[in-house]
């Protein structure tokens, strides 16, 4: 039986929050990269991107989900799904840097609660600030859904790690300083000999290659090349062998957070095929007026709404204290593959111009469909809901 905590009224108000960010998005992101003229493929340089950061946490956008403590608001996760879709529905290039989802505060999740006063000052501040960026690195090439195969090895020295490893594809890492590293410290344990450490991606032996650039075209993730790297043991997270208990934690809440990005993606789609099917006109009048333009937005429209529904409710039980690890995968099964579902239908009613390289729709559509692979493939969520739903206790 899950124990729930009380939830307190939110000291914040939404609504005011979600206008401002809106605000911020149309007047100010938008315009920006129009002056800029930023394309969904470019190579953004990491000034341009820790202006972004500097001045979404002057807006009180970075970070807005951790506690006050840290100087966010205290978000609930409900909360947060309900900003993240309205950014990722914004149609602003950058928009994964306005809450700090690629580099900033989102990657480091529950993990605050793990770190020393030490770690605190030397690496969490500076994320929460936009002085510094932060990775999660996990997966190998060796390892990708099988985290506990890892073979990346931290090996005791004295008052340091040395830490030698090769990390896969790992999302952030072009904008990131550091990295939460999953390593071996005792191969001898399986999972239990699995540690999390900051590794300043700077030190001497550290080397990041830019070869696995996604279906999207999109510049976000490296791979992270580890040669007798050392480390002060300080840098351990936790204590020894609490890594993968650690990373576990994280993931669950993360999948269901990974979701409203997807659902403001696929929310996008469906207006630029609104508007499409207004506008555009086939045989003497537009085609919104055929029943088989009517039925996909439809069916857009009523997934959309199943989708946005599960999430927030996940969302809700895990603001509630509620274990939510089935759940959370079956929000990111379902999502990743009723939003990809959305964006094929989008093209289809753009017809030659959904499928033309950088229109939105086509992005999105690119976009959309790695979501079915990245935090975890539609397979491996099967298996968690499985597992979930057939445990001991409940199998006859």
């Amino acid at each position: 039986m899950s124990t729930c905590k009380s939830i307190s009224p939110p000291s914040y108000d939404l609504a005011s929050i979600r206008s401002a960010l809106q605000k911020y998005l149309h007047e100010e992101l938008i315009p920006l990269e129009q002056r800029l003229g930023l394309g969904y493929e470019d190579r953004f340089s990491k000034e341009l991107i820790r202006s972004v950061w500097r001045r979404c946490r002057e807006l009180g956008f970075y970070g807005i989900h951790l506690p006050v403590a840290l100087g966010g608001q205290g978000l609930s996760y409900a909360d947060l799904c309900r900003l993240k879709d309205d950014v990722a529905a914004s149609g602003a290039i950058l928009f994964p840097h306005v809450l700090g989802d690629w580099g900033g505060p989102s990657r480091i999740g529950s993990l605050v609660k793990h770190a020393t006063p030490d770690q605190v000052e030397r690496f969490v501040t500076p994320v929460i600030q936009g002085e510094m960026g932060i990775c999660f690195a996990m997966t190998e090439p060796h390892s990708g859904s099988d985290a506990a195969s890892i073979r990346t090895r931290a090996v005791r020295d004295g008052d340091a790690f040395v830490v030698t490893g090769h990390k896969h594809f790992i999302s952030a890492s072009t904008f990131a300083d550091v990295a939460i590293t999953l390593c071996v410290t005792d191969p001898h344990a399986g999972a239990k000999g699995i540690s999390a450490i900051f590794v300043p991606l700077d030190a001497p032996g550290v080397r990041l290659e830019y070869d696995c650039v996604p279906m999207s075209g999109q510049y976000v993730d490296a791979d992270i090349l580890m040669e007798d790297v050392r480390v002060p043991a300080t840098n351990l997270i936790g204590a020894e062998g609490e890594g993968f208990r650690i990373a576990m934690d994280r993931i669950s809440v993360n999948r269901v957070l990974h979701c409203p990005t997807m659902i403001g993606l696929a929310r996008q789609a469906l207006h630029h095929s609104i508007a499409y099917a207004h506008h555009r006109e086939q045989f003497g009048g537009p085609i919104s007026r055929f029943q088989a333009i009517q039925h996909m937005i439809a069916d857009m429209a009523t997934a959309l709404y199943a989708c946005e529904q599960m999430v927030l409710a996940t969302a809700a039980k895990a603001d509630r204290g509620e274990d939510v690890r089935t759940e959370a995968s079956m929000c990111k099964l379902f999502v990743s593959e009723r939003c990809f579902e959305i964006a094929d239908k989008a093209v289809q009613i753009h017809g030659n111009v959904g499928v033309t390289r950088q229109h939105p729709v086509e992005f999105i559509f690119r976009r959309l469909r790695m979501y079915r692979i990245v935090t975890g493939t539609s397979e491996i969520q099967r298996n968690t809901v499985a597992k979930g739903i057939l445990s001991p206790a409940e199998t006859v």
